[in-house]
């Protein structure tokens, strides 16, 4: 499978469909390396505490055991919600703790990162119970952290078999 087609993207009206769809994957709370898959512009419709106002729609992938999770995140771009925009532009190298930053959103996407995830419960609409993937805390951008990570990933990984092709015979 290519990495287009194992990454979330939009469909084209005539593309050919052959996903069935799986089975929902909840990560074990935990720490774990992120990419950010996706960038949307949005809107967040408003609350009791926050109004109307534009919002940052990410996704992040995560590698869990060999299941590639994608995990959803919004960022409220609203002054009190602020230390959320510092806690992701910091996690992915962006921002420095105490400095200022003008985010550059055409850089987010292919930025990795650390943050714990947890599972959330929630209510759907029927009244039954539901549990879904989320973001608890972004960690400071950290290279070695997320070198180990992948490193820890990588060590039970075995290179496969090289295949010939049919013109390396020939030659």
């Amino acid at each position: 499978m290519s990495d287009y087609a194992s990454t979330p993207h939009e469909l084209g009206w005539d593309d050919e469909i052959t996903s069935d769809g799986g089975e929902f994957h909840l990560l074990e709370e935990g720490d774990y390396t992120f990419t950010v898959t996706a960038f949307e512009r949005g809107r967040f419709p408003g609350s009791a505490k926050i109004p109307a106002c534009n919002k940052a729609i990410m996704t992040l992938s995560v590698d869990d055991s060999g299941t590639t999770v994608w995990v959803k995140h919004d960022l409220i771009l609203y002054s009190t919600m602020e230390w959320t925009l510092s806690d992701f532009f910091r996690a992915i190298g962006q921002k420095k703790k105490g400095e200022p930053l003008r985010p550059r959103w055409n850089e987010v996407v292919g930025s990795t990162g650390r943050a714990r995830f947890k599972v959330r419960t929630f209510t759907r609409k029927d009244g039954s119970e539901g549990q879904a993937n989320e973001v608890d805390k972004f960690y400071d951008y950290d290279e070695a952290a997320i070198q180990s990570a992948r490193q820890t990933k990588l060590s039970g990984w075995t290179k496969p078999a090289e295949e010939s092709t049919p013109w390396e015979d020939v030659f």
